[in-house]
């Protein structure tokens, strides 16, 4: 099982390697999802290759984050440079981006990073057949999740074993761009969720920050789950953080037991108020939250973190000898632990005057590599007795072999690479936009909403599995579309799909998904799949991947600008959200029972309030125990129609979580007026303002 470690710079880079690492993975250029760390530029990148690869590391480039259609060609000549100076895969979460690199650096492994918020089996295959080779798994999960992925994927499974833990799932978060126009989705995150709160008004409490993931007591249950690479978060952190937490895995992993001082120094070098595992034991609560100390970190503690590889070369390839000394010549060759063989010559041994040149003293002599990466395991020696070869010559013969093979080791051979075309633009609808309608609870239904006869009324899906004739008899009014919950693991997919086939008793045929791995399940089940803003569809390829996969309809991101919008390839009917709460977080932790111990949510709402006055409703996912932190102020375009009817879009979405059903009628009668923007409860988004 591989460690992977954080490399946020060339000195933690080197860190990571000296304390044991397997592969590291650290960002080239800006888009990836740490564009706040030091990075790497092209020579740097050559250079960490070189090293790595010398040592037998792996070299994995980050590239997982949203990526404009104005970006698209820089990133993916980024990643085609990286592949030619050798990088052995890139992480990606843009699924316009997966489709570009499979043209333009087809030989280039890809790997869904977390971003892409796989957390089922479904998903991952679903990623497979994108062209994906490995998943990073969600944080969320349990250790009976990860075993049944593990056991039935049909690519490598990698998992997050250390380090920060967002409370939102990855991928999903936009507190931070809606707030502040940094979007965590393309590595810009101001992490709001460290910040205090307060349920009902402010309290100085700190109910999204989590604790730091610590998983070093189940590498071995990992490692005979299936589980492929274990990974260390980290690439804002500083190198010794690195060299600590990577040796210590290192040594857990080796099989050593987990000692006191080593969770000792794992606290030592970071941590906010100790370490969980609940989500690996499937027990997520209140006891995960904390905050990051203001203490500095012992001074003595640093330099020794630095001491180890600040020091000498630590020898960690290892390699073979193979020598044959008789009179007419003497012949070395050394061979390493990928089968690379080199050799070289010697000068004719000379008889010897006082002391013979024997086996063991040959050994000895050739056993000496200290100051490279190479440490020699074995001496298989032939000496035709009484003959002389100097110390030198022998040295000599060392070096010559080990430097031929340092030149192979780092050797890049040619990969073969395609070009990058721009994506088919295709045009939008022209003429007057649809209306579509999403809600949240069943008396937002209302008569004036029926009357107005959307292009679709969007529902959560337990709301018609628990009232199908009901939905049966709003089905021949209008056309209804089942909301999927954005997060469902492999334990729910049997309540998933009864609820499905209730929806589709009552005459729903249509589902609205916003993860990967819903598609699949929702399309066997027989319904004509319409992807949500979940898909995070950022760019025209994205967009032309939905048509590829056979989409009815997308939802364009609401991180993207107006101008954006009107740009993008509408390769299927494209709807944008125009007014409503804008959901920031979905979380595992059930926020509500964090607050009082009992879970509550199902009867009824509550708030956030951060320390300026903005309120932050919190409501379910679906009929799960899942918590959807909406936006205080709503999105409003009512008044912008006109503006919005430009840009191609086949829908406008109104989207409905805490109103009642006055305020429905309220708001349907302002689309249908037109009324004005109220710049106290209602906000324009990130539409003209766009992100970072």
């Amino acid at each position: 099982m591989e460690i992977l470690a954080p490399a946020g710079s060339p000195e933690a880079l080197r860190a990571a390697v000296c304390a044991g690492a397997d592969a590291v993975y650290l960002g080239f250029g800006q888009f990836n999802a740490r564009r706040g760390a030091r990075n790497f530029t092209r020579d740097e990148f050559a250079s960490a290759v070189s090293y790595c690869h010398l040592r037998g590391v792996k070299v994995y480039l980050t590239l997982n984050t949203l990526c404009s259609d104005r970006e698209l060609a820089d990133a993916v000549d980024c990643a085609v440079q990286a592949s030619k100076l050798g990088a052995d895969a890139a992480l990606v979460q843009d699924l316009g981006l997966v489709r570009a690199l499979r043209q333009a650096a087809p030989d280039l492994p890809l790997h869904a990073s977390t971003q892409m918020s796989l957390h089922s089996l479904d998903g991952v295959k679903q990623a497979a057949d994108l062209g994906v080779t490995r998943a990073v798994l969600a944080r969320e999960l349990s250790r009976r999740d990860i075993a049944y992925i593990c056991e039935r994927s049909p690519i490598e499974i990698e998992v997050f074993v250390h380090g920060a833990l967002c409370m939102c799932y990855s991928g999903q978060c936009y507190m931070s761009s809606v707030i502040g126009q940094r979007s965590g989705n393309r590595g810009k995150c101001a992490q709001p969720c460290r910040l205090p709160y307060g349920y009902g008004r402010f309290e100085n409490k700190y109910p999204l920050s989590l604790k730091d993931n610590c998983l070093i007591s189940y590498l071995q249950e990992l490692a005979s789950m299936g589980v492929a690479s274990i990974k260390l978060e980290g690439r804002m952190k500083r190198p010794e953080y690195v060299a600590t937490v990577t040796r210590i895995y290192r040594e857990a992993l080796n099989g050593m037991p987990v000692t006191s001082n080593q969770l000792q120094e794992l606290d030592a070098a970071f941590s906010r108020q100790g370490f969980t595992d609940a989500y690996y034991y499937g027990r997520p609560g209140q006891h995960m939250l904390g905050v990051r100390g203001k203490g500095r970190v012992d001074a003595s503690f640093l330099a020794a973190a630095r001491a180890t590889y600040e020091a000498v070369e630590n020898p960690r390839v290892p390699v073979q000898f193979y020598m044959i000394v008789n009179a007419y010549s003497a012949m070395l060759a050394v061979r390493d632990n990928q089968d690379n063989i080199c050799k070289a010559n010697g000068p004719v041994p000379e008889p010897a005057r006082t002391r013979p040149l024997t086996v063991e003293a040959l050994e000895r002599r050739l056993m000496k590599t200290g100051g490279t990466v190479y440490a020699c395991t074995k001496v298989n020696a032939v000496v035709e007795p009484g003959l002389s070869l100097s110390a030198a010559a022998i040295n000599a013969m060392r070096r010559e072999a080990l430097d031929q093979l340092t030149a192979i080791r780092g050797r890049r051979e040619p990969v073969p690479t395609g070009k990058f075309t721009k994506p088919l633009i295709y045009p939008g609808k022209t003429g007057r936009t649809g209306l579509t309608i999403s809600v949240t609870a069943l008396e937002q239904i209302t008569n004036q909403m029926l009357a107005i006869c959307p292009a679709f009324l969007y529902v959560p899906l337990h709301l018609i599995a628990g009232a199908p004739e009901q939905f049966a008899q709003i089905a021949r009014e209008v056309r209804l579309g089942a909301i999927l919950p954005r997060v469902t693991h492999d334990n729910q997919a049997r309540q998933l799909i009864y609820q499905l086939d209730q929806a589709y008793e009552a005459g729903v045929r249509y589902a609205l998904v916003g993860n990967l791995g819903q598609i699949s399940i929702a399309r066997s089940r027989g319904f004509t799949v319409c992807g949500d803003f979940g898909l995070n569809i950022y760019n025209s390829r994205a967009m032309n991947a939905l048509l590829e996969m056979d989409l009815h309809s997308a939802t364009a991101s609401f991180e993207m600008t107006l101008p954006q919008v009107r740009d993008l390839s509408k390769a299927v009917p494209t709807e944008l959200l125009i007014y409503g709460r804008l959901p920031l977080m979905v979380t595992e932790n059930c926020l509500i029972r964090n607050r009082t111990g009992k879970c509550a949510c199902s009867t009824g709402q509550t708030r956030l309030l951060d320390r300026m006055g903005e309120e932050f409703p919190i409501i379910r996912d679906g009929d799960s125990c899942r918590s959807v932190v909406l936006n205080g102020k709503k999105l409003y375009w009512l008044d912008r129609r006109e503006e919005l009817e430009k840009l191609g879009l086949w829908a406008l979405r109104l989207q409905f979580t805490t109103e009642n059903p006055r305020e429905v009628d309220r708001v349907l009668h302002s689309y249908e007026a037109r009324l004005a923007f109220d710049p106290g409860a209602c906000t324009r988004g990130l539409y003209l303002r766009g992100v970072e």
